[in-house]
């Protein structure tokens, strides 16, 4: 038995090769295949099965593409109910793999269809290896139960069934893999580590420590960080079958008179996936700043319309396959062009620039101490917001920028911060699309604040 885990950052997602002599599964994949296909064929193992725990809100799944390059077997939960070509899983099937047994256990609760698969390597014994639990059970934490508008309770008392009386009844060496680790939004405070144990979940685990019922159930269904409004079309996408990705076409490079064209069409977007500094040195009026170096997929899902055309604007023609790659995978697949010549060809066409000025952390400071007609702006999530933050700071996540900006003066100085200068950037791109005549943004954000020494007064 040979285990292979593949972690793709920004949406900290984990998916897993399982093989056996000369066959293997792939477990909940991520869109773009090669990765697998070139895995499989360095080990000389033909992929047979394709394997996922649930229908996942924060990615795209690459069920699909799998299958239609392997022929392989696609296994998804029975209550799923999912409209591809595929064997349909509940409580006491197996699944075999040469030596190797995967028994399912149904494992409601992050999303209702969700299933875990132990594995057992008949080869060596009778006890399980490990359990692939998708978004049950992550290191340090356990699945957020409030993707689903209405069914929070209900699904926060599934899980606590699923994971007291199913994962926790496994025996403590079971190794634990879970399709997700530090930084992805479908649970609270995951730990950094890729994978445990049962044993050590048993111990350490906060959410698992809480043995009543109701207590674990108000933890979960109260305070939790804001889901992204992707994570409520993945799971149906995914369901449905999502095109493949050979389907889907690359985009054109553009002249700015073309890009300009196309630009100003009602159902088109322009995303800026530049550093934030070049965004605000100058940046096409009306873009969106998703800067690569954040976390690009995540806001990118947030905000730009599911609909909508995209075009790209880049430094480097390498990035323009990494912005596509990224879109995909959280199921924005209308990207049509990017800006050939970047915004150096933009500006020698003598077209309109906008500019965002970027304030030090000196610079701000003195802005704060001197000036009255400021308006900070704190664009992090609300538990960054209240672990600490400048004293006289408005808490206004990015993402609700999109409607709550009605609730700021668009002729005042406004300033808008983050942890780093990535989200607040995006936060003045939002803000100047609804009129705001006067943004700036703190460059290096509050890490950069504090590290000058700053008080939070």
């Amino acid at each position: 038995m040979l285990l292979l885990q593949f972690f793709t950052p920004k949406i900290a997602h984990s998916s897993y090769i399982l093989a056996g002599n000369n066959t293997c599964a792939v477990i909940d994949p991520r869109r773009d295949v090669q990765l697998y296909l070139e895995a499989a064929d360095s080990l000389g193992l033909k992929i047979t099965h394709v394997i996922e725990t649930h229908l996942h809100a924060d990615f795209i799944s690459g069920h699909l593409d799998l299958a239609e390059k392997t022929g392989a077997t696609i296994y998804a939960p029975d209550m799923g109910r999912c409209a591809f070509d595929h064997v349909a899983v509940a409580e006491g099937d197996e699944i075999e793999l040469e030596h190797i047994v995967l028994q399912v256990l149904d494992t409601p609760g992050h999303t209702p269809e969700h299933v875990s698969y132990v594995a057992f390597d008949t080869s060596r014994g009778t006890e399980p290896v490990c359990v692939f639990c998708g978004d049950t059970m992550f290191v340090a934490d356990v699945g957020r139960p409030d993707l689903f508008p209405g069914r929070a309770h209900e699904l926060a008392t599934a899980l606590f069934s699923s994971l007291h009386d199913k994962l926790l009844k496994l025996p403590d060496h079971c190794e634990v893999y879970p399709a997700h680790g530090a930084g992805s939004l479908c649970g609270r405070s995951m730990g950094a580590k890729r994978q445990s144990t049962i044993g050590y979940e048993r111990r350490y685990n906060q959410a698992l420590l809480i043995g009543d019922r109701e207590q674990f159930i108000a933890s979960l269904t109260t305070d939790m960080p804001p889901a992204p409004d992707h994570f409520g079309r993945c799971s149906a996408i995914n369901g449905v079958g999502p095109a493949l990705v050979s389907s889907l076409e690359f985009p054109r490079a553009l002249p700015a008179s073309d890009f300009v064209e196309m630009a100003s069409r009602d159902e088109t977007v322009v995303i800026d996936a530049r550093d934030y500094a070049a965004f605000g040195g100058g940046h096409i009026p009306g873009a969106y700043s998703l800067d690569l170096a954040g976390n690009f997929p995540t806001f990118a899902g947030w905000v730009i319309p599911p609909q909508s055309e995209i075009l790209l604007v880049t430094t480097t023609t390498s990035q323009v396959f990494e912005s596509v790659d990224w879109l995909r995978r959280v199921g924005l697949d209308r990207t049509c062009g990017y800006l050939e010549g970047g915004m150096a060809a933009w500006a020698t066409a003598g077209l309109p620039m906008n500019h965002v000025p970027q304030l030090s952390s000196h610079e701000l400071h003195n802005a704060l101490r001197h000036r009255s007609d400021i308006v900070l702006v704190d664009t992090r999530a609300p538990g960054e917001y209240e672990t600490r933050h400048i004293n006289g700071a408005r808490n206004i996540q990015v993402a609700d920028l999109r409607t709550r900006h009605s609730e700021l003066d668009r002729e005042a100085t406004t300033v808008v911060i983050c942890s780093s200068g990535n989200r607040s950037s995006l936060a003045s791109s939002l803000l100047l699309q609804n009129g705001f005549s006067t943004v700036m943004n703190a460059a290096g954000g509050m890490t950069g604040y504090l590290s000058a020494g700053y008080s939070l007064d």
